[in-house]
């Protein structure tokens, strides 16, 4: 799609989108064209709309580690005045899922502070189980409320209408590939899973043929090896199905269809909750259709 640089909306101007999600849509079609500090924060919007809903022009650029002469210049490439009317649109569709996270975010800082305020660096095993548990039921909650139907539907039939899955998890997506090759393979559905032992990726991607679909799932900073074998895969014909953290990412820019999980961060360590529910789900969905579709021998 040609890109079209917006004119700066005057001081005091309506929005030039009708909501962020209208922006959002702008943002990628624009993404490829724009130059490597405003795509680091391009990227950083999307995923975090709900924190540029609420920060400071400063500690958003901060966050995405460039001045904040750069934020400005990302937000009139857009055709906002400003950082403050590109963030007025993003803080109401942000208010109502800013609850849960917020909530999660007092708790943390809540069991911090009791630890200071006693003197015990260590807080304790349980709260500190307790901390993570809550983040992952706030991903959850996130991931139900975001899960687009028509996209999720349209990765069921991707992997139902496949001659053959091949999976591609590396590093901290390791575990979600390793849970889909276990559940896959209880379907009738030829599973291929590159998990990269002895370095044989290249070599077991001869067996792929055109229509395959590839799912590969990659979180930032996205595995690079992960990358290279999609885009393999991408040569020989196969389609892609990626599990990913932003419309943005690199593995989003080469898949047919992608499914979105945000995983919360306890103290600095993602978990997998929402990402690995997501994978049992599309798993689940799979076998139902192929259920349905099951005609016992006469």
């Amino acid at each position: 799609m040609k890109n079209r640089k917006l004119q700066p909306a005057p001081p005091g101007s309506e929005s030039p989108y009708a909501d962020a999600g209208a922006f959002l849509v702008a943002l990628r079609e624009q993404f490829d064209a724009l130059s490597r500090q405003l795509k680091r924060i391009g990227q950083y919007v999307e995923m975090q709309g709900e924190r540029v809903a609420f920060d400071g022009i400063q500690a958003t650029a901060d966050s995405c580690g460039v001045p904040a002469s750069a934020v400005v210049r990302f937000a009139k490439h857009f055709g906002f005045s400003g950082y403050t009317q590109m963030q007025l649109l993003f803080r109401a569709d942000a208010a109502r899922q800013l609850a849960v996270q917020h909530d999660y975010q007092d708790r943390i800082r809540g069991l911090i502070a009791s630890g200071e305020a006693t003197g015990q660096a260590d807080v304790g095993g349980a709260r500190l189980a307790h901390a993570v548990i809550e983040g992952s039921i706030a991903s959850l909650q996130a991931l139900q409320r975001g899960l687009p139907t028509d996209q999720f539907e349209a990765a069921v039939e991707l992997m139902l209408e496949a001659p053959a899955i091949w999976l591609a998890a590396s590093r901290r997506a390791f575990p979600v590939g390793s849970y889909l090759a276990y559940a896959l393979q209880h379907t009738s559905k030829p599973v291929h899973w590159l998990h990269g032992l002895g370095a044989m990726q290249k070599g077991e991607l001869r067996a792929l043929a055109p229509g395959d679909v590839m799912l590969a799932v990659s979180f930032e900073p996205y595995a690079p090896e992960t990358l290279e074998v999609v885009d393999l895969a991408l040569a020989r014909g196969a389609r892609v199905l990626a599990l990913t953290d932003s419309q943005l990412s690199p593995l989003a820019a080469r898949a047919t269809v992608t499914l979105l999980a945000q995983d919360s961060a306890t103290f600095g360590f993602r978990s997998l909750t929402s990402t690995l529910c997501l994978a049992q789900s599309l798993f689940l969905a799979l076998a139902y259709r192929m259920e349905l579709a099951y005609e016992p021998a006469k």
